[in-house]
């Protein structure tokens, strides 16, 4: 095991992960407080739409500006008062009393939203030059980024009653369907899988821990305990996203949107042809893929199964890493970097806005949280192994990033472009990955896990979440069609695996029921490449960051800082010199991986 060597003293760091500390938002359900906060944020919302409603085109440059000042204070609040009854229900999906709490709060906000509709509808309906004069206000110079945004959606506004009941029925249409997968998926009982050593493996976070594991019957087992649970209940996750499709479908009609994937693009601040040049970057790229799985099989003596796709390459598995371990190296690693950018990181442990224990019934997967007047609250189940360490650094890189908008940004300004907000957590990665490799010292065998498993999340992120993508393509098309069942995804999400495999990784039978676990396809559509186009993005920063040193350092943080406040094409271009829209930034990330899989290769 890497021993870290650590600039920082953290006395009180727990020796197995931690739980959640909300008391910084609420001490509980109870709390008078979150009742009066909610009381307070309905009638301070019923006050601004009586005051400001059929006035907007009347009123001043300043006093828009203070209009924006009002409703950030108000989305901050509401902001609170959602994310602590969701975070203990991401916690603990079981907790009923936390998904009636939630329902509350929603039901409550959602009321809430649809008193201040009125605002961005009337900026909306504003004439050209009224609206270009705004824009160009000194007063309001700081939200030059929200009118930009907002009038990009002028042409796809509808009428406020509309609009007020396209909200209402998020309470009881997509997001309900959403919010079902979500209550279904943490209430299944997994099949226990039990390893060579006697423990035995019953959530979904252990049995995904398995998947590396050296012993193949283990990997097939875990594997299958999971996707049984899919295949048992494949036609509800089938039913709840053509749903949510055709909510998505009937919302363009309304509005007037080309596609699903036109209105996502939009809001993500994406061309189209940046993003198909994504697309067909990586899909002609697939032999990457394929030749490092081709070099794991022969080196494992097997065909590599979907099964197989992260197990270690030698038979030897690496020594467990205990949680206070992992953080320690982890904040090592990020103070070679920068020592404030680690001081920043280890508050999170030492206020307990981590929540990394593993228990039956906790939302899968991991998240970073942002609470704006706050700070960020991250998720994960951590399981003694370099794979929830690198996860660690992911969802960290994530509340760095919030760190720096909070120091710089108000509230409208707060949410960066999807593309620049991936960036700080796989910056983050690539920092512990070299850190790692520099104290694994004479560790052959550490440093060939290392390389490897960095191939394998490369890989992950340019091919297998651009291949999701795909998937989206392929469903929100036939959404445009009419509706789609279970088996309409289940044959495209194999076919495109079985493409993006080619002979190299055999594609097993339960690989069908994958897609279900998927959440982002659910929750956000075309959220999946964004990883891919920020990896790529990433790479490149961190190829400047290796080529120029220290002096890249202020460059990122002015990036990191610009959260959503400017376009991030520009915001890329003039902070650290990088291209999102030349094709050689794509090729470079694409290169960057075939020189590591050369290195690999040399070494066999």
């Amino acid at each position: 095991m890497v021993q870290p060597v650590s600039t920082l003293n953290h006395p009180t760091l727990l020796e197995s992960p931690q739980e959640w500390d909300l008391s910084t938002l609420y001490q509980g359900f109870d709390d008078p407080q979150l009742t009066g906060d909610l009381e307070q944020l309905q009638q301070t919302a019923i006050q601004f739409r009586d005051t400001f409603r059929d006035n907007i085109k009347d009123l001043t440059a300043e006093q828009i500006a203070d209009c924006l000042k009002q409703l950030e204070a108000i989305a901050q609040q509401s902001g609170i008062l959602y994310a602590f009854p969701a975070l203990i229900f991401s916690a603990d999906t079981r907790n009923t009393e936390a998904k009636q709490m939630q329902d509350k709060v929603l039901e409550a906000l959602t009321s809430i939203e649809n008193q201040l509709l009125f605002f961005d509808l009337e900026l909306k309906n504003l004439d050209d030059a009224r609206y270009a004069e705004l824009e160009q206000s000194a007063v309001l110079q700081s939200y030059r980024h929200y009118f930009y945004n907002l009038s990009k959606f002028r042409p796809y506004k509808l009428s406020e009653a509309v609009e007020q009941t396209r909200n209402q029925d998020s309470l009881t249409g997509r997001q309900a369907f959403i919010n079902l997968r979500s209550v279904h998926l943490g209430e299944q009982e997994y099949e226990p899988v039990s390893t060579p050593d006697g423990k035995s493996c019953s959530t979904e976070a252990e049995l995904g821990a398995l998947l590396f594991h050296p012993n193949a019957e283990v990997r097939y087992n875990a594997y299958g305990s999971v996707r049984s649970v899919m295949q048992q209940h494949n036609s509800l996750y089938g039913y709840i996203l053509n749903s949510v499709a055709q909510d998505h479908k009937l919302e363009n009609q309304m509005r007037g949107y080309d596609s699903t994937l036109h209105k996502q693009l939009l809001a993500d601040e994406v061309s189209e042809p940046v993003f198909r040049a994504i697309m067909s970057g990586t899909r002609d790229r697939f032999d990457l893929w394929q030749r490092y799985y081709t070099l794991k099989g022969q080196a494992l003596g097997q065909t590599i199964r979907t099964c197989d796709v992260y197990a270690p390459w030698d038979s030897q598995p690496v020594e467990p890493l205990p949680y206070k371990a992992g953080v320690e190296t982890l904040l090592a690693a990020i103070a070679d970097f920068d020592v404030n950018y680690a001081r920043r990181a280890e508050e999170f442990f030492l206020k307990n806005w981590v929540d990394a224990k593993v228990r039956p019934g906790k939302r899968g997967g991991a998240f970073c949280w942002y609470i704006h007047g706050k700070h960020s609250c991250l998720l994960l189940s951590y399981t003694e192994d370099y794979n929830s360490l690198f996860t660690l650094a992911h969802e960290m890189g994530h509340g760095l990033h919030f760190a720096w908008i909070s120091d710089r940004q108000s509230y409208f300004n707060s949410n960066p472009p999807m593309i620049l907000a991936e960036i700080a957590s796989t910056f983050n990665e690539l920092l512990l990955l070299d850190y790692l490799l520099k104290q694994a010292g004479d560790n052959p065998a550490l440093k060939k896990t290392l390389i490897t498993r960095q191939l394998e999340d490369q890989l992950n992120l340019l091919f297998r979440q651009s291949t999701i993508s795909r998937l989206e393509l392929a469903m929100h098309d036939r959404a445009t069609q009419g509706t789609f069942d279970h088996t309409f995804v289940n044959d495209q999400w194999m076919s495109l695996y079985h493409e993006l495999c080619g002979d190299a990784v055999e594609v097993l039978p339960d690989h069908q029921y994958d897609w279900a676990r998927i959440g982002h396809i659910y929750f956000k559509p075309y959220y999946c490449y964004q990883y891919t186009a920020s990896n790529i993005v990433s790479l490149a920063c961190y190829q400047k960051y290796l080529q120029v040193g220290k002096d890249f350092i202020p460059g990122y943080l002015e990036l990191l800082s610009a959260g959503g406040s400017m376009d991030q094409v520009t915001a890329l271009k003039q902070y650290v010199d990088v291209d999102l829209e030349d094709p050689a930034t794509i090729s470079a990330a694409l290169k960057y991986v075939e020189g590591l899989l050369d290195q690999l290769q040399a070494t066999l």
